[in-house]
């Protein structure tokens, strides 16, 4: 069983952020789409999903601090009986399916009664005389998922469709502020044990955009605007997430001015949208007659440089 620190490489004093930090940097460099041909990174991407799993859970990681669960979650075994137990498997799909990795944990009822020759003597508890009380009845392992979705899915808090393990699907929409490597928690949809089901744990990747950019909260775009439109001011469509809008571009427009279109960006963890901002940028055409034409009889003798000291 691996020490989630290490595995993440954050002290174990480290800050919910530095944990956080540390697991969104290991996702994106070991995530599997980006190791096609790396089958260890692969192994080290359900590593570091483990590790952060634990110590994101602030009840699993001071159980672990105090030494009473492993690095896997599985109950601590006393007298030097290593835990996790079982087999662990592992099986991985394309987007939207599912990476599944569990163990079955041990009966820790008869682990006890054989090491103390059964449970009298002790009012029922497994430890007998020595007056300790028995382990809870473990739950079932966690199951991890990989889930893609678009960029516009991600900005708009689409409905998405998992399918589980088990062979049936759950519709889950994503969460505020939605990342690569943000991660879901399906409560009761892990592999079954004693003490009830683990936990479906869903890792999450956006996918780019051929023209969308991600600032924050916010969406990038670059528009192409034509001259007529930016010397004499026009009314333009403009591609959101939400859809095509109007934006009135006003005349006079320079290559660089950025337009912001409130409410069309990503949505927040604490509500609402940010914005989409527009830079405009003028399109001339190349070796247009009537354009060359036009401009030899116009000379524009403001000295636009000077700001930049030339």
């Amino acid at each position: 069983m691996a020490d989630p620190y290490s595995t993440l490489g954050v002290a174990r004093g480290a800050s919910e952020a530095e944990i956080k930090s540390a697991y969104r940097k290991l996702a994106k460099e070991l995530h599997p789409d980006k190791n096609k041909d790396n089958p260890k990174a692969s192994e080290k991407f359900s590593d570091v999903t483990r590790a952060y799993d634990l110590l994101s859970d602030k009840t699993k990681r001071a159980q672990f601090d105090r030494g009473e669960i492993d690095g896997d979650g599985n109950p601590a075994m006393p007298f030097g009986y290593g835990g996790g137990g079982g087999f662990r498997g592992d099986q991985r799909t394309g987007p939207g399916g599912f990476s599944g990795f569990g163990n079955e944990s041990s009966d820790f009822g008869d682990i006890f009664e054989g090491l103390f020759g059964g449970r009298g003597g002790g009012g029922g508890s497994p430890f007998g005389g020595f007056g300790g009380r028995s382990a809870p009845p473990a739950k079932g392992a966690n199951v991890a998922y990989r889930l893609s979705v678009s960029f516009i899915d991600a900005a708009t808090q689409a409905m998405q469709r998992i399918t589980l393990a088990d062979g049936k699907t759950i519709d889950v929409k994503l969460p505020a502020g939605v990342e690569t490597g943000t991660q879901m928690r399906l409560a009761g949809k892990g592999q079954a044990g004693p003490g009830g089901n683990g936990d479906g744990i869903v890792t999450i990747t956006v996918k780019d955009h051929p023209f969308y950019e991600r600032e924050g909260d916010n969406i990038r775009l670059d528009l192409p605007i034509t001259l007529t439109e930016a010397v004499k001011g026009a009314k333009v469509k403009v591609p959101t997430v939400d859809g095509p809008v109007m934006l009135m571009v006003p005349a006079g427009s320079t290559s660089g001015k950025v337009m912001r279109l409130k409410g069309k960006g990503f949505s927040q963890k604490g509500g609402g949208r940010g914005d989409q901002l527009v830079r405009l940028m003028i399109d001339i055409p190349a070796e247009d007659a009537d354009l060359s034409k036009l401009v030899e009889a116009w000379t524009d003798g403001r000295a636009v440089r000077t700001d930049l000291g030339v």
